[in-house]
């Protein structure tokens, strides 16, 4: 039987969320935590891969288990009790047999946070960066971002993807009531490797007037990484939310 699992992590401790050969990973520990539970080993595929510190306000995972669970409640709490205090199971609910948390997924949306006036609390989950940002030029250039769909320029060299094309629906930067923080939300059909990163790299440029508008909208048209900006810190990093069709999205109450 094929579960969703709904999980957040905190990303400074693992190498991301796949599975590594010698490096810790969110994927791995769960497994782990899993096979501990259930006593057998199990395989969980998750809706995307986070990079090396990235963290996740929501994730979605699937799993087969031998039996259904009798109580959800329960075996969530039993899962959190095995998993470090960086991991948290927040919802687990029953799906059809060919569900795919990855494939099935509608869209994702990522946030990165920066702050402008030095915090002794924010540093380690947001980026820090000197406060003068033209915050209104780099809405005008994430607005560009909707007008394409091949994002070669902001991709990780040397994928194994088959394609570098994404629908972006929303990208903006707005400021959050703390002084001196702003957000950038990113949402989209999919997301190629470090694509996010280098969005927000490249949009900092036109914050720092280095590059204008018409350049960052011809970075996209060069579909070369080359000339985008510097890939940003992972820890301001969350994958934020993920949606599914009703027939497969998380309805409430215990199955």
């Amino acid at each position: 039987m094929r579960y969703f699992i709904q999980l957040s992590y905190r990303g400074a401790a693992y190498h991301g969320w796949q599975i590594q050969p010698h490096d810790n990973s969110v994927q791995e520990t769960l497994e782990k935590a899993l096979a501990v539970l259930l006593r057998y080993k199990v395989s969980v595929v998750g809706a995307g891969r986070t990079d090396t510190g990235v963290n996740a306000r929501m994730m979605v995972a699937h799993v087969d288990v031998a039996e259904p669970i009798a109580q959800v409640s329960r075996f969530i709490h039993s899962l959190n009790g095995l998993l470090p205090r960086d991991i948290a199971i927040e919802r687990v609910w029953p799906v059809p047999a060919d569900a795919h948390a990855r494939f099935d997924a509608v869209s994702r949306t990522y946030k990165y946070f920066i702050h402008t006036a030095k915090s002794p609390f924010l540093h380690t989950l947001s980026w820090y960066t000197r406060p003068g940002l033209d915050f209104e030029a780099m809405n005008e250039a994430a607005a560009c971002l909707l007008r394409h769909i091949d994002f070669t320029s902001f991709s990780k060299l040397h994928t194994d993807v088959k394609t570098n094309n994404c629908r972006i629906t929303h990208a903006a930067w707005t400021p959050l009531p703390m002084d001196g923080c702003h957000v950038f939300t990113i949402t989209a059909d999919r997301f190629l490797r470090n694509m996010v990163r280098a969005v927000v790299g490249t949009l900092v440029e036109v914050g720092r007037h280095k590059i204008d508008v018409a350049r960052f909208n011809h970075i996209i048209e060069a579909r070369d990484r080359g000339i985008a900006g510097t890939s940003m810190p992972g820890h301001a990093l969350y994958l934020w939310d993920i949606t599914y069709p009703p027939a497969i999205a998380f309805s409430g109450g215990e199955p």
